[in-house]
């Protein structure tokens, strides 16, 4: 099923020293992010401490947030679990506190106003096994890499590899960037996230290098130039993407 259909080539490689510009430069501060910043890695990382406690009446979480941030426990992280009377609260590890009195301690202020509040869960994550986790989450995110990296230069000939790998890596940076860059949370699911956007990013590499590929051999598109071939190709997948 074709959504889109253009008459007429887009040409796209008539902005390529723009768009190649912004994309270096992009790329150059989500690299220096990355390092001067770093990752601001979740419980599931770094260890801690996650509870679950329910209110019998929907909560505004704004107030949870601030009712934690005058217990002073660091940088918690408040969010609803799947209705508005639950909420889901992350704790950093603290040295002189143990998980256990870490959560009275959270129960405790927040029964103040409401003594209904009730404490559902509570898992607490040591550093050694978020230590395993950051390990296991960057060996998989760079096997995943690897692998793509052998794919492409498998499928393709070099200079179409080449291109394809570095369009990929460019994806996934900017994105570790702009996460360094803001701080948000790196969790797991993130991980995954990132994962998912990088077998994206694959698949559609390869459907756009399959169509250059197929343009090179057509007998319409000799006299063309390589610009104009990629133009046509880009163009005509675009419905598709």
């Amino acid at each position: 099923m074709e959504l889109l259909h253009f008459k007429k080539d887009i040409p796209f490689m008539s902005y390529g020293k723009l768009t190649t510009a912004i994309s270096l430069l992009t790329f150059l501060l989500s690299v220096f992010f990355l390092f001067s910043k770093g990752l601001h890695f979740s419980v599931e990382f770094t260890g801690g401490t996650v509870m679950e406690v329910q209110y019998t009446q929907p909560v505004e979480l704004n107030s949870v947030r601030s009712k934690l941030d005058g217990l002073k426990l660091g940088e918690a992280t408040v969010q609803s679990l799947g209705t508005s009377r639950d909420v889901l609260i992350r704790l950093p590890n603290l040295k002189d506190r143990t998980s256990a009195q870490l959560s009275n301690q959270v129960l405790a202020a927040l029964q103040a106003d409401n003594t209904q509040v009730e404490l559902r869960k509570v898992e607490f994550v040591g550093p050694q096994v978020g230590e395993e986790l950051v390990t296991s989450g960057l060996t998989a995110l760079t096997l995943v890499c690897a692998g793509i990296m052998l794919y492409l230069a498998i499928r393709f000939e070099w200079r179409f590899a080449v291109a394809a790998i570095l369009a990929n890596m460019h994806d996934v940076v900017i994105i570790l960037g702009c996460f360094a860059l803001f701080q948000w949370e790196f969790s797991l699911t993130v991980l995954a996230a990132v994962l998912a956007v990088l077998g994206y990013s694959v698949n559609e590499s390869v459907v756009v290098f399959d169509r250059i590929r197929e343009n090179f051999r057509k007998s319409g598109m000799r006299g063309k130039t390589t610009a104009q071939v990629i133009d046509n190709a880009i163009t005509a997948t675009m419905s598709r993407t």
